[in-house]
């Protein structure tokens, strides 16, 4: 025993003279950078919207464990199925949130299970697995909690001597690999995606495991978001942290078309440039970029991540979830990149704090790049969807909606041809268009200010996110509509079709039901942006309320038909379709 004690202060010791030595590191960097709330400049802050609801219906069966549905089952098609849909609905999201008497803190911690939807001929078939991760695996073999998640970190093996148990505390987390957050194609496969170094290829006709990936193995990033960007020459981009002796890098990943039937899953992938952080110790979260025909935008906004506290978070039992703060007395940075050459711009552009999960589209015209995203005007969005809000009922609920600000769209235009001869304190953006503002400043920082994509009656369908496009036709070009959910309750109650040039919507909504993500499906040799159908996944906490699989008419957004499917569903994060 007393062995044990003396490995264990040895552990100690080595463990504090590595700390004091990230702290030297910390103070000497601190020492060179300035401080940048004194610096940045003053940009005009928005409103921040909060609701006012009361009587919220409880949503917490949308979060709870469910079975699978490894086999198809035919569905109940009421309406009509347009024939000429022929494909695969592919949703991924959160699907168990316990392994025996372990529970997970956070939404995004549940265990990832794939939804499919087979639409054929008018006729539709359901079916879901659970994607069999290491992570998976290992905890139900066990039925504890084994690998940390998001929001919830595993406690110590008990199987494990107390020395092992004790050495444990000082070991690094280790990223999982549980693919919840999206689908991915790289090279005309499927993967199920989250946000570490590890995808999982997916057999989008079985929903069958089949090859676990990892980014570090091809290419120097030690993560990628879930939303990469599709070129119409077959190039994959994607953005991913690239951590080393220099600090973080935010790395833009170019992942090329399949040459060859023997190539490797990510064979081929380049990093196209890198933008450094305001702070390496203090990189932002970011979970989506924008790509215009020649640019890559990213937005790094002023929700951080300590990389102390990640580094220490195991031995401090705290999740990842802690390790993120938000720092709203800092400006939101706008970097961008031309993705042919790889070269930054030499400017960066300055605007209010907020947060973004979401952008919605980005285009070239005349010398300038437009861009759409949803923002919010506070931070403190993910810290409120915990398990423990989500579960609540009453006055609780009413409580922790009320306490979200509102997600918005929002429009900003971005001059490319700046120089020492641009004009000082004067509104650069020449597109008729827009209001949104761009200014330069005498030291020299260009400075903008956003157009609101919606009217004050988007406050009453409480805001707006998930959005999407026509992507396959109106990707970096310009563009009149997009859709996306209205949050009048912790999660999506209704869906929504945005002009963006009238900004009136239109809205579908049925009490009881909560879509997902709308994904818009163009019609054949359509000519018209909205000529398709939107797609969307709808739920219902009460029993008695079938899930179904929405179709609505892309033009006039009314309903088409739905399939009504006899299994519970929980709500998920995005999807995409998969022709035939």
């Amino acid at each position: 025993m007393h062995s044990l004690v003396v490995l264990g202060k040895i552990s100690l010791q080595l463990f504090w003279i590595i700390m004091e030595d990230i702290m030297n590191v910390i103070s000497t960097a601190l020492k060179s950078v300035p401080v940048l709330k004194h610096l940045l400049p003053k940009t005009k802050k928005e409103p921040i919207y909060y609701s006012r609801k009361k009587g919220l219906e409880c949503v917490a069966p949308l979060f709870m464990t469910v079975e699978e549905t490894p086999e198809p089952i035919p569905v109940k098609v009421k309406g009509e199925i347009p024939k000429w849909l022929r494909g695969n609905l592919l949703r991924n999201g959160p699907g168990k949130y316990e392994f025996g008497n372990d529970k997970y803190n956070h939404w995004f911690d549940g265990m990832a299970l794939m939804h499919q939807f087979k639409i054929d001929n008018g006729n539709v078939t359901y079916m879901s697995k659970f994607l069999r991760s290491d992570a998976y695996q290992t905890n139900s073999a066990r039925n504890r909690i084994m690998v940390s998640e998001f929001g919830t970190i595993a406690m110590p093996d008990p199987c494990k001597n107390i020395f092992e148990r004790f050495i444990s505390q000082f070991e690094m987390l280790k990223a999982t690999d549980n693919g919840s957050v999206n689908f991915a194609l790289y090279k005309g496969d499927y993967y199920a995606t989250t946000e570490t170094n590890f995808i999982h290829k997916v057999n989008p006709s079985t929903l069958d495991t089949e090859e676990k990936v990892d980014w570090t193995k091809f290419i120097a990033v030690n993560a990628a978001t879930a939303h990469p960007h599709y070129d119409s020459d077959g190039t994959t981009y994607n953005m991913g942290n690239s951590y080393g002796k220099n600090g973080t890098i935010y790395s833009i990943i170019a992942v090329p078309q399949q040459k060859s039937d023997d190539e490797e899953s990510l064979q081929g992938a380049r990093i196209v440039c890198g933008f450094t952080p305001t702070d390496s110790m203090n990189p932002s979260y970011y979970h989506s970029f924008g790509m215009s025909k020649n640019y890559i935008i990213f937005v790094e906004q002023p929700l951080k991540i300590n990389i102390l506290k990640i580094l220490t978070s195991k031995f401090r039992g705290k999740s990842l979830a802690h390790a993120i703060n938000w720092e709203p007395d800092l400006n939101t940075i706008i970097h961008v990149a031309n993705r042919h050459t790889g070269e930054v711009l030499p400017f960066k552009y300055y605007t209010r704090a907020f947060s973004t999960f979401h952008h919605i589209n980005a285009f070239e015209d005349n010398g300038f790049i437009v861009f759409d995203l949803c923002c919010f005007e506070d931070g403190n969005v993910i810290g409120n969807i915990s398990l423990q809000n989500l579960h609540k009922t009453g006055e609780a609920l009413d409580k922790v909606y009320n306490t979200f600000p509102n997600g918005f769209p929002h429009r900003f235009v971005l001059p490319l041809n700046i120089d020492s001869n641009t004009p000082i304190e004067q509104n650069l953006n020449t597109l008729t268009y827009s209001s949104a503002v761009a200014f330069r400043k005498a030291d020299g920082k260009i400075c903008c200010e956003s157009e609101n994509l919606h009217d004050e009656n988007l406050l009453d369908a409480g805001g707006m996110e998930f959005p999407r496009i026509n992507y396959a036709k109106y990707n970096t070009k310009k563009y009149k509509f997009f859709y996306g959910c209205g949050l009048n309750n912790v999660m999506p109650d209704s869906l929504i079709k945005m002009d963006v040039e009238t900004k009136k919507f239109k809205t579908w909504k049925e009490k009881g039901y909560y879509p997902s993500e709308p994904v818009f499906v163009p019609s054949p040799n359509s000519v018209d942006e909205d000529d398709g159908i939107i797609l969307s996944v709808v739920v219902s906490p009460n029993q008695n309320k079938s899930s179904l699989l929405l179709v609505l008419d892309g033009k006039n957004f009314t309903e088409v038909g739905r399939a009504e499917v006899a299994v519970r569903i929980p709500f998920g994060f995005h999807g995409v379709f998969a022709e035939h």
